[in-house]
């Protein structure tokens, strides 16, 4: 069992404060929190960065060529044991932050999987745990499908396995986060179980596999 605490990073992709969620993600880092990890939310919205200019002068340095809040935040999220990613479906996708924010990832993609080894090993990934959450207002059975590329993307890219989390649809018909009857306990409950997990050196049990 490892003795140092273990860093949960949690991404809130959306613009609005306070809002569905918003509140899953604070169940998730509350539940991460009691477990014993040192835990720390950042909202996309409130940082500077620019979406990816698709000019490849990556591809020659392994280094973007923007100096912004976006590289800040990648380069402390491959030192967080865990990462949770929360952002709604707007018009069956993810948010405008999150995804411009994923598209910055490129220069890491090349720098680990073009130019080298990946500085996380096979079985260091398998340790550090990733965690999606999500809600949308319809309650369609594929709201939540054209999110799931996109996550497996960036946690391949920053050494993260691919974890279950919490999906929380039909937000319309519930009236809200606060009306669905399992979701902010399930979000609670899954963030003391990665804390714990990590802690005893643990891989996730549910993955996704999609």
């Amino acid at each position: 069992m490892r003795k140092s605490p273990v860093t949960v990073i949690g991404l809130m992709g959306s613009p609005r404060r306070h809002g569905n969620t918003e509140q899953l993600l604070d169940r998730f880092l509350e539940g991460a929190a009691d477990a014993g990890g040192n835990v720390e939310k950042v909202l996309l919205s409130k940082l500077a960065y620019s979406s990816c200019k698709g000019c490849n002068a990556c591809h020659k340095t392994g280094n973007c060529i923007m100096d912004d809040d976006a590289r800040v935040l990648y380069d402390r999220l491959l030192t967080a044991d865990c990462i949770v990613v929360s952002s709604p479906i707007y018009t069956m996708g993810i948010t405008t932050e999150l995804k411009s924010f994923i598209d910055r990832a490129h220069y890491l993609w090349v720098r680990f999987f073009k130019m080298g080894s990946h500085i996380i090993s096979p079985d260091e990934k398998t340790l550090r745990r990733g965690y999606f959450l999500s809600t949308a207002g319809m309650d369609q059975d594929d709201v939540f499908d054209t999110a799931f590329p996109m996550m497996r993307a960036l946690f391949n890219i920053l050494g993260f396995t691919h974890c279950t989390g919490v999906l929380a649809r039909n937000m319309d018909g519930y009236g809200g986060i606060t009306g669905h009857p399992t979701a902010l306990i399930d979000a609670y409950r899954i963030g003391t179980e990665a804390v714990t997990g990590i802690s005893e050196e643990k891989p996730c049990k549910d993955r996704i596999k999609k």
